[in-house]
């Protein structure tokens, strides 16, 4: 879908930056997540333009695996979660650029802004008692993918927040009947493995894409409907640790 841009998968270089382009649109993002890519901005390159990435080692986490630790379920307890309710807001706290490493732009918020309204993007939001957003994390989903781009929690009020809306997210992804969900997050981190993620080669990662993209869209619950703890039971949500 993309030989026009990066040449064939099978030409694409052995790193995980496969091109670059001066300019990104709707169009080609949603081509690229197809194709198995995603876009990251260029900051600290010459290049100051968009990359486009497909590590030779994907992080995913596949569902039954997902870890929910003692604290974790104690915080399922004690926050609710929302889905695609307050986009603008998680997307503000996933680019907040006090974060270490931020890379959040203004194009790539326009990006994923247009694409949440034509609803392929997706939020989950996390809150506290008080009514207070304090975690979430937003993604694209793409009939049976829902690659995940960035979350975030408040430091002084929303401590494993980020985490109760991983949860939701598998949750949501789980209630599939076909069972065919791809919950991708693209390079894998000491945080993700600690809740189930594990690294898959490039080579497979496609091949589950394939799947995945054969797959009708998810069933995603309306915006505004509060869920506190699991939204399924542990049997199907995955395992406990």
């Amino acid at each position: 879908m993309l030989a026009h841009v990066f040449g064939p998968e099978a030409s694409w270089p052995s790193q995980d930056l496969v091109g670059f382009t001066e300019q990104i649109d709707a169009g080609l993002t949603m081509a690229a997540y197809a194709s198995g890519l995603f876009p990251m901005p260029l900051h600290e390159s010459e290049f100051h333009g968009m990359g486009w990435w497909s590590p030779m080692q994907r992080g995913i986490i596949p569902l039954p695996s997902l870890r929910v630790s003692h604290s974790l379920r104690q915080a399922l307890r004690r926050y609710r979660t929302t889905i695609d309710t307050s986009f603008d807001e998680v997307l503000a706290g996933c680019a907040d650029p006090t974060r270490p490493g931020s890379w959040i732009d203004d194009d790539v918020k326009a990006i994923y802004t247009g694409l949440f309204e034509r609803g392929v993007v997706h939020s989950v939001e996390t809150w506290d008692d008080d009514d207070r957003l304090v975690g979430g994390l937003y993604g694209v989903g793409l009939r049976g993918l829902f690659a995940g781009e960035s979350m975030f929690h408040d430091r002084e009020h929303g401590r494993d927040a980020s985490k109760v809306a991983l949860v939701r997210l598998v949750d949501t992804l789980s209630a599939r009947p076909d069972g065919k969900a791809l919950l991708d997050t693209q390079w894998l981190t000491p945080h993700l493995a600690s809740l189930g993620g594990v690294e898959i080669p490039r080579h497979r990662y496609l091949e589950l894409l394939d799947d995945a993209l054969d797959a009708p869209e998810t069933a995603w619950p309306a915006p505004g409907v509060f869920t506190r703890g699991r939204a399924l039971p542990p049997a199907q949500g995955g395992s406990h640790a």
